[in-house]
C-alpha cells in the first residue's frame, strides 16, 4: 500500500493514520473501499499487527474508517470538507510557528514550492 519510514521521528502508528487519511483526501482510497487486513498490512510493511491495529483503531475513532466484525475495515463516508479545513487548520499552526520563530514568508513560500515539485515526482 505505502511505506514506512521505520528512521523517521513520527510513531510508526501514526504515520499510517496520516498516509491512510492523505490516501483518503487524494481520492486513492474511497468510500466502502476495504483495507488490508491488521495481519495482511503488518506482513506486507514488516510492522507489528499491534501496531497497525493501533492504527486503524486511531482511523476509526477519527471516522476515517468503520470496521464490521468478521469482515475487515472500510473506508468511511468522509466529511471531505471537514478533513481539508483539519489540514488547512494545521498548516496555518505550522505557518504561524514558522513566523514566531524568525522565518521569513519568501523562504516558505520557496520551501512550499519546493516541496509540492519533489511531492509530484514521487519523493
Amino acid at each position: 500500500m505505502f511505506s514506512i519510514d521505520l528512521t523517521s521521528r513520527v510513531p510508526i502508528y501514526e504515520q499510517i493514520c496520516n498516509k491512510i487519511t492523505d490516501l483518503v483526501l487524494n481520492g486513492t482510497l474511497s468510500e466502502n473501499q476495504q483495507l488490508p487486513s491488521v495481519r495482511s498490512f503488518a506482513k506486507d510493511s514488516g510492522v507489528n499487527p499491534n501496531t497497525v491495529a493501533k492504527a486503524y483503531q486511531e482511523l476509526e475513532r477519527n471516522g476515517i474508517i468503520y470496521s464490521v466484525p468478521g469482515r475487515g475495515s472500510f473506508i468511511a463516508k468522509q466529511k471531505m470538507e471537514e478533513i481539508r479545513n483539519a489540514a488547512l487548520r494545521d498548516f496555518d499552526n505550522v505557518t504561524v510557528s514558522a513566523f514566531d520563530k524568525g522565518i521569513p514568508p519568501n523562504e516558505l513560500k520557496e520551501r512550499i514550492d519546493k516541496l509540492h515539485s519533489d511531492y509530484g515526482k514521487g519523493k
